[in-house]
């Protein structure tokens, strides 16, 4: 389980077909700390740890099928710039939401406009969620705040700190991104259905 709140940059230094799955390499500040077996967030998405080199201060987790078809992990290349979160410690501030690190879809970037010191980002998904004014919503692992929701798009504010900390700097209009919707809203969803 995570927060949303990114701990580090990494970069993708290596990327290796293996069938059907993805070996990706990632090097950070904090890849040294990680352990085996650890789960972690990469642009939202929940990877498990499956081998440290500590002289090149890397590690790399493994992508299968499934989460290749829902994420945008696909696209990946090196030298990309990815989001990075450990998981949450039970005993600290939840400074975020609460994030799985369960990507439900992707969604399309269609308007960046720079607002004088901070950005907001309108992102298009498909209608098998929902988003509601000033819910949470995770973009690439990031907890963001719902602006201008509407039936199939929503907007994000992103303040100056968050878009130089994190990849919102590299997304442009026509990226794709990683979304986690809200966990309790999807509980809801669910329960409303079962009951029509």
């Amino acid at each position: 389980m995570f927060t949303g709140i990114i701990e580090d940059l990494g970069k993708i230094r290596e990327i290796r077909q293996d069938a059907g799955n993805i070996h990706f390499t990632v090097e950070s500040a904090i890849s040294n700390d990680l352990r085996i077996d650890q789960s972690m967030s990469h642009d939202g998405v929940c990877l498990t740890v499956v081998a440290i080199d500590p002289a090149k201060h890397t590690h790399m987790v493994t992508a299968i099928h499934e989460t290749l078809e829902k994420t945008n992990l696909k696209s990946w290349k090196t030298g990309r710039k990815v989001n990075l979160e450990r998981c949450m410690v039970m005993n600290g501030r939840l400074d975020g939401h609460i994030v799985q690190g369960h990507v439900d879809q992707k969604a399309r970037c269609i308007n960046k406009a720079d607002q004088d010191g901070s950005w907001l980002f309108t992102f298009q998904h498909d209608k098998s969620h929902v988003t509601v004014e000033k819910g949470s919503i995770c973009v690439n692992g990031v907890s963001l705040t719902v602006v201008n929701s509407q039936e199939d798009r929503f907007s994000v504010a992103v303040i100056p700190y968050t878009y130089a900390h994190t990849t919102f700097h590299q997304i442009e209009i026509g990226d794709e991104v990683n979304l986690e919707f809200d966990i309790i809203g999807k509980y809801v969803e669910k329960l409303l259905l079962m009951r029509s």
